[in-house]
């Protein structure tokens, strides 16, 4: 199996590089793919959003057949939506692809290749009035959606969520908990001067004790 990791200028890191470690756990725990690729327009090195630079593996024209792919967010998202070559490049993937994410922001880039029409999803809640200004798409105010074979998570750290919750998925729950374990991810439940409380907090959030 060959999961794909779209990489691009700007996208936020811990979007890409959350799952990233979590999927590669996969694999080394759980059989999971046996290709974890990073794959760019370009086969030069690619700079985010706070100046993390990436090589990727692998380019849109030589990328294998991948049957998963993982899209991240951040600031890039907002020119890569008007990017014929990196839509293409999703929209193609994706027909045969088991399961395509998204994290925050790529959402958009999932909805511009024609993956979320008439779907449930939800992005970064910034950006939820953005996402509800898209009329074909229904806006889910949860950390993570999954409509069939299309999952998309909020912000940044959601990914991860996201991707323990995707090997639970797709394999058993002892798998994500060896996983979860392997990265020692367990999140202190602390919120910080209480702003998950804030009006534009997304509604899961506000919900909380």
């Amino acid at each position: 199996m060959n999961f794909g990791f779209l990489v691009f200028p700007g996208l936020e890191e811990l979007d890409l590089t959350g799952p990233w470690e979590i999927i590669s756990l996969w694999s080394k725990f759980g059989q999971g793919p046996e290709k974890c690729l990073m794959v760019a327009e370009n086969p030069g090195p690619v700079v985010c959003n706070k100046g993390m630079s990436i090589n990727p593996h692998a380019t849109f024209a030589d990328c294998p057949p991948l049957d998963f792919l993982l899209v991240p967010g951040g600031e890039g998202t907002r020119k890569e939506v008007d990017n014929p070559s990196l839509i293409q490049f999703v929209a193609s993937q994706a027909k045969n692809c088991k399961a395509v994410l998204s994290v925050c922001t790529g959402t958009f880039i999932l909805y511009r290749a024609g993956l979320l029409t008439n779907k449930r999803a939800t992005t970064h809640w910034a950006s939820l009035p953005r996402l509800r200004e898209l009329d074909d798409v229904e806006v889910v105010e949860e950390r993570i959606v999954r409509d069939g074979n299309i999952w998309t998570s909020a912000g940044i750290s959601a990914g991860i969520d996201m991707a323990l919750e995707f090997v639970e998925y797709m394999t058993d729950e002892k798998t994500a908990g060896r996983i979860q374990l392997g990265a020692e991810y367990y999140p202190s439940g602390r919120s910080y001067a209480m702003m998950h409380k804030i009006p534009q907090a997304p509604e899961y959030l506000r919900k909380r004790d």
